[in-house]
């Protein structure tokens, strides 16, 4: 009884299946369209109409107001458009498959991680890339792979199981393994890892148990996973980011300094501060619409 009632809550409900079909369908359109104008025209569509339904615009607001509580008015209508602009763009690019990796895959590795990045892998050596959800958070791993480096990624499973399962198979398509959170994918990801794989996480998500750091000013709890591993496997421990250029189409790949080894919470202090210094940089291009701080 208890397993048929969870096999149940487990099935996509009404809002998972419209939501679904409302983004299948704003694929189908947009995929009509020559990838230069696709891109603007998702990331207006998602901007525009989206974002006020989803209630992204006020969750922008809000985020800027406990953390840049300074800007003016003005700044904050800006980003309050800017930051779902950004998001449709990333989402679009992502989907747009070939295309999108033929854009960035040529693209240079910049700053001063990039010769520790090349020399793992010309000596078959493990790294762990940190990254945020920051301009388009897949470019760096999209053009690495098509350099014939071996990157998998870490990922969190979607909550819309309809929307998940197309979703792993898009982000597939730029490049493989990709690990699920959770007991089944961690097994897969230690072995890619001592083989000299390189693994790219997302840091900048709240976890509940994570270590009370900071970021961007205000306590946000952070996962030590990523220098945990750096350090139990002896691995580089990178930041890179994907930097969306005033065009809205092409980007440049900034690597930082490898982090040094210390231990893991303030290695993982470390990975918020750089995440940091490019937000400040380019306050449009992080994803503002994310509960970071809890």
């Amino acid at each position: 009884m208890a397993a048929s009632r969870r096999k149940r809550r487990k099935k996509p409900t009404r809002r998972d299946k419209v939501t679904d079909f409302g983004f299948r369908m704003l694929l189908a359109l947009a995929r009509v369209l020559p990838y230069r104008i696709r891109i603007p025209v998702v990331g207006w569509i998602v901007s525009r109409l989206v974002a006020p339904l989803a209630g992204w615009r006020s969750r922008v607001r809000n985020n800027l107001a406990m953390i840049r509580p300074d800007l003016p008015e003005s700044e904050v209508r800006r980003l309050m458009s800017a930051v779902p602009d950004n998001v449709g763009r990333t989402m679009i690019e992502l989907y747009s498959g070939q295309e999108f990796i033929d854009r960035v895959r040529d693209l240079p590795i910049e700053g001063p991680g990039a010769a520790a990045l090349e020399a793992a892998h010309r000596e078959g050596r493990s790294v762990i890339i940190a990254t945020g959800h920051f301009g388009n958070y897949d470019v760096a791993r999209a053009a690495l792979i098509a350099r014939g480096y071996r990157v998998g990624a870490l990922f969190r499973p979607m909550k819309n199981r309809l929307f998940n399962r197309h979703y792993r198979g898009t982000i597939s398509q730029i490049g493989t393994p990709l690990f699920p959170r959770g007991r089944r994918g961690l097994g897969a990801m230690i072995r890619f890892l001592r083989s000299g794989g390189m693994l790219g996480l997302l840091m900048d998500q709240h976890m509940s148990h994570g270590e009370p750091l900071t970021f961007l000013g205000h306590t946000a709890h952070t996962a030590t996973s990523a220098a945990d591993l750096a350090l139990k496997y002896k691995a580089d421990l990178i930041p890179i980011y994907g930097v969306r250029q005033p065009d809205g189409l092409s980007f440049r790949i900034e690597t930082e300094a490898p982090i040094p080894h210390t231990d893991a919470v303030t290695m993982t202090q470390a990975i918020n501060d750089s995440l940091e210094r490019f937000v400040n940089r380019h306050m449009d291009q992080w994803f503002w619409i994310h509960r970071r701080w809890k």
